[in-house]
């Protein structure tokens, strides 16, 4: 075992087999996207920019649980609601911040309503500090605004929930 060993040692054996593994991908073709005008797949459970759905009457799920907010490591949600005439609870803020948020999808797992989500939409930028703050109303019109594509994300995920 200690002249196999020494051999090894002697001939680089390690430095062989990395080389090798260099060459086989400097020599391989090689995959580039243009990134604007080519888009690489994505998975249906990527999770990007947040978003508020809505019943099919219009009306927001949100039931003010405040699940997400108790959930959330980062302690980027917060949440203010009221009673309504009816005894249901309604949010009256919801406001996320994206800096703080780490896209790690625990608000989107505890939400017993699926009010809350994640879309696969990633290609947004802040050109200030306040535009970072997700409110009530920016997620709502995010979730009218990707409701088709959520709704067929959901649909892929049914067998898994």
């Amino acid at each position: 075992m200690n002249l196999k060993h020494y051999i090894k040692s002697f001939l680089l054996w390690e430095l062989v087999l990395g080389l090798k593994l260099t060459g086989k991908y400097l020599f391989a073709k090689k995959i580039t996207v243009q990134y604007p005008e080519e888009k690489t797949p994505q998975s249906h459970r990527f999770r990007g920019l947040h978003a508020q759905r809505r019943y099919d009457n219009g009306e927001e799920r949100c039931i003010a649980c405040k699940l997400c907010e108790a959930v959330c490591p980062a302690l980027a949600i917060t949440i203010e609601s009221e009673q309504r005439d009816d005894g249901s609870r309604r949010t009256t803020q919801y406001d996320i911040d994206l800096f703080k948020c780490i896209y790690c999808g625990f608000c989107e797992e505890s939400c017993p309503v699926d009010a809350i989500v994640e879309t696969r939409h990633f290609e947004y930028i802040f050109e200030n500090r306040e535009d970072s703050i997700m409110t009530k109303a920016k997620l709502l019109e995010v979730g009218d605004r990707f409701e088709s594509q959520i709704a067929a994300d959901r649909e892929k995920d049914a067998p898994y929930r």
